[in-house]
Formats: structure tokens, C-alpha cells, sequence
């Protein structure tokens, strides 16, 4: 017997049947299997949740920042002077109590990818945050801008409120259905990528640098106030 009948009586033989029969028929009435569960919500609280999302935006390579509503304003100051941003494009709807002395708030009125990358960055809010898997999504709302703004600059500033972060992504989707029809970013870390030898690229597709600060209560009067 050669090499390939042996091969091909042992299949035979495992399937139980014999070379040069039939195959068996095939199994029509089977038990159908339970269907895979997925957790759609969480038991954290939301001081929890901030936690657990500021250690995934850290591993992710994000710089976290966190603080109050009455202290915002002081934080994304720090953040600019920190990164040497003098001219930082503002989405018209992100109502900022004011920026530091010697920082120009720049309107998008159209502007070109040259005119964006001459610019030291962006201050956008978040649509919603996903504490699981580290990332902040974006839909285009006036506080957020379109989506060119936030890709062509080499450094953004994303404040998140504490009532924009869920733990899971069904949660996610559920916040962003009733804006479906707009196209979302989903940002989890700076941007990146690796070529064939797993050497890391920075900046390639977005941002160099993603600045997180993470507000740990809800809006109150006279706070930060998106449009």
C-alpha cells in the first residue's frame, strides 16, 4: 500500500467509512447551540469609569488631564503653555471661559489642509468615551467641528465630561444613535501605525499628540458649556 492509501484509509476510517464508499450523510437535525451573550451594560460608578478610561488613554500613549468644572478653564491652560500652542483652532460651538494670555483662538472658516497644519492645534469637545477600550468618539457636533480639524493638526486637546463616558461600546451606540447619520471618528490614542518590522510611526493618519482632560463632574452654571 502506498503512502497515499494509507492517508486516505486512515480518513476513511476516522470519518467511518471505507475507501472507495460514499461518505456518510451529513447530520441535518442538530442541537442548535446557545447564542453568545454580551455584556450591553455596566454596575461602575462614575468615578470608576474615569479611572478606568484615564488608564486606558495612558496605555494608549494619550496624556491625561483631570479636573473640575470650576477648574477647566485653568487646565486647558496648562495644557496649552505645557505644549507651546500660541494658535489653536476653536469649533464654534465650544464655549471656553477664555484662553491664556498670548493664545489666538482660530475659527474654521473653511480652511485648507495647509492652513490647518500651520496651526499648533485643536481644542474639541467629545460626543461620547468608551472606558473599556480607551476611546473617545466624535459626530461632528458644533462643539467638535468637522472632522478635517481634528485630523491634520499634529496635536488635540479633547475635554470630555464625566456624563459623556460609558464603560462598554453597546452603551456607546446606543448614546450615538439618534446621530447616526453623521460621520464619526473613533480615536483611541494618538495616531499611529507600525511597517513590516513593528517599528511605530506617530502621526501618520491624525495627531501626533492626543491631550485628554477629563471633567469629574456634570456641567454646572457658569461652567465649561458645549453648543
Amino acid at each position: 500500500m502506498s503512502s497515499r492509501d494509507e492517508v486516505l484509509s486512515r480518513i476513511a476510517a476516522a470519518i467511518g467509512g471505507e475507501r472507495g464508499t460514499s461518505a456518510p450523510e451529513p447530520v441535518t437535525h442538530r442541537i442548535p447551540e446557545p447564542a453568545p451573550t454580551y455584556r450591553t451594560q455596566t454596575d461602575l460608578d462614575a468615578s470608576r469609569l474615569l479611572d478606568l478610561l484615564a488608564e486606558r488613554l495612558v496605555d494608549y500613549r494619550a496624556a491625561v488631564r483631570r479636573t473640575t468644572p470650576r477648574e477647566l478653564g485653568a487646565a486647558v491652560g496648562a495644557a496649552l503653555a505645557d505644549r507651546g500652542a500660541r494658535r489653536v483652532i476653536v469649533p464654534s460651538g465650544l464655549d471656553l471661559a477664555g484662553l491664556p494670555a498670548g493664545v489666538e483662538a482660530v475659527a474654521d472658516d473653511g480652511l485648507s489642509p495647509q492652513e490647518l497644519d500651520r496651526l499648533d492645534g485643536v481644542i474639541t469637545g467629545a460626543a461620547v468615551a468608551i472606558a473599556e477600550t480607551g476611546t473617545i468618539v466624535l459626530d461632528g457636533s458644533p462643539d467638535q467641528g468637522r472632522r478635517a480639524i481634528t485630523l491634520v493638526p499634529d496635536y488635540h486637546l479633547c475635554i470630555v465630561q464625566a456624563d459623556q463616558v460609558v464603560d462598554l461600546v453597546p452603551e456607546a451606540i446606543d448614546r450615538l444613535a439618534p446621530r447616526s447619520g453623521r460621520p464619526l471618528t473613533w480615536i483611541s490614542g494618538p495616531s499611529a501605525t507600525s511597517d513590516i518590522e513593528l517599528s511605530r510611526v506617530e502621526g501618520v493618519h491624525g495627531p501626533r499628540t492626543l491631550e485628554v482632560i477629563l471633567v469629574e463632574s456634570p456641567l454646572r452654571d457658569g461652567a465649561f458649556q458645549p453648543g
